[in-house]
């Protein structure tokens, strides 16, 4: 049975069902909490793939908490982690949402650039459109001004053709452009008048300021519907690769995976697939990473042979892409529903992580994935979670410290429920 929970400017589809336990090796690994959120000013729920910076700090946002008091439990926050001399992390919040011109509720993380400015969006908020009365999001960077940091709003969506809802973390290529996705907006005639999303661009104008460009609109057949919540991969050329919650095959509607080039001055879209579901991938969240080969790889949130979740390749071959299922879930004691956006090691293994599964209570697992002889490839459990101490539901993805550790985040858990920051030695 499927269940729609509603989120912040989108909507997800979860598993109602039993965990099913299966024999699934547990990797030797070492795992430990190094911030455990409390509620407060420091943030409620960290939903976010967490980036670094040269020296070795982490920065994240929280969808909730902090002390903007125009919202209910916080507007949200933007965080850093550093590491101490003792071994140890501080946390320290660089910005509080007041829910208002600035935004709310920043889902879906930050980018960095090399000056170590920080780029984000928020789903609601902002000053660009009425969106329900509750803002359209916005798209901000947050800069450090001597020992202060000062946050400034370079583009607020109005709810039409330009979008409205990003929820997705941002990604940037060598110009200083900046490129996402929002869930909603675009064409308000599809997807029952709310518009199916958006593939936009933010640039820097000459002289100052910053312009939007939408580079496509979904329309919610072939080419998919719902900008995803996972980064947009930009490869070498310039070229965008990306994935749709929905739309694709007309049968199914179960997403598409995608490429935007830039080709005589246009932006050209393809349709790379149609995910067709069980026992195929299908209902992909997270966002696709490359090899060197230029073959994708990526997670669905249903699909598979369980219909649980599942890892898929899209191999490229003669300018053509062929989808193949990796890995099923079974929504046991390996992992189900994975949202998250794959990150491959230097032995080319792939890490990620599920939102369900594990436990006997569902709070997820960390996994990894190796290949083997023949094109297979075999899945290990890294961490199963346990809700408290350790945290529940990490719905994004990973990312390694200078120790090469794994460190991620978990939406709810902990000590005060509110979720963690963890760090795992594979």
């Amino acid at each position: 049975m499927k269940n729609r929970i509603f989120g912040f400017g989108r909507t997800f589809w979860v598993l109602t069902m039993a965990v099913l336990l299966v024999n699934v090796a547990l990797a030797a690994s070492k795992e430990k909490v190094i911030h455990s959120f409390t509620g407060g000013n420091d943030g409620i729920d960290p939903a976010a793939t967490l980036v670094a910076d040269s020296a070795g700090n982490f920065y994240g946002t929280t969808v909730k908490g902090g002390t903007g008091n125009l919202c209910t439990d916080g507007c949200g926050t933007i965080f850093k982690l550093s590491p101490t001399s003792g071994g140890g992390w501080k946390e320290t919040v660089l910005y509080n949402f007041t829910g208002g011109s600035d935004g709310k509720n920043p889902y879906g993380g930050l980018a960095i650039d090399s000056k170590g400015d920080l780029f984000g969006t928020t789903v609601a908020g902002g000053s660009g459109g009425a969106c329900a009365g509750d803002g359209c999001g916005v798209v901000y960077l947050l800069s450090k001004a001597g020992k202060n940091w000062v946050q400034t709003v370079l583009y607020n969506f109005t709810g039409g053709k330009d979008g409205f809802g990003p929820g997705g973390t941002v990604v940037l290529d060598n110009n200083g452009n900046l490129y996402g996705t929002t869930p909603d907006g675009g064409n308000l005639k599809k997807c029952n008048g709310g518009g199916c999303g958006v593939v936009y661009q933010i640039s820097p104008i000459r002289g100052g300021g910053w312009k939007e460009t939408v580079l496509h609109t979904f329309t919610g057949g072939v080419d998919g519907a719902v900008g995803s919540l996972g980064p947009l991969f930009l490869d070498k050329a310039g070229n965008l690769f990306g994935i749709a919650e929905l739309g694709g095959d007309a049968t199914c509607q179960c997403g598409t995976a995608y490429q935007l080039s830039l080709v005589n001055g246009s932006w050209k879209f393809k349709t790379l697939d149609a995910f067709k579901g069980t026992p195929k991938a299908g209902f992909p969240y997270g966002g696709v990473i490359a090899d060197s080969k230029g073959n994708l790889y990526g997670t669905t949130y249903f699909g598979g042979a369980k219909g649980t979740g599942s890892v898929f390749k899209l191999t490229k071959s003669a300018g053509k892409f062929t989808e193949s299922v990796l890995y099923s879930f079974t929504g046991g004691a390996d992992g189900g529903s994975p949202t998250t956006t794959l990150m491959f090691d230097a032995k080319g293994n792939l890490f990620g992580t599920t939102s369900a599964g594990g436990d006997s209570n569902g709070d997820g697992v960390v996994f990894k994935l190796t290949p083997s002889s023949g094109g297979k490839w075999k899945e290990s459990v890294v961490h199963r979670f346990a809700n408290s101490p350790d945290g529940s539901n990490p719905y994004y993805g990973l990312a390694l410290d200078k120790a090469g550790h794994l460190v991620g985040t978990t939406a709810i858990g902990g000590g005060s429920g509110q979720g963690v920051v963890f760090q795992i030695t594979p």
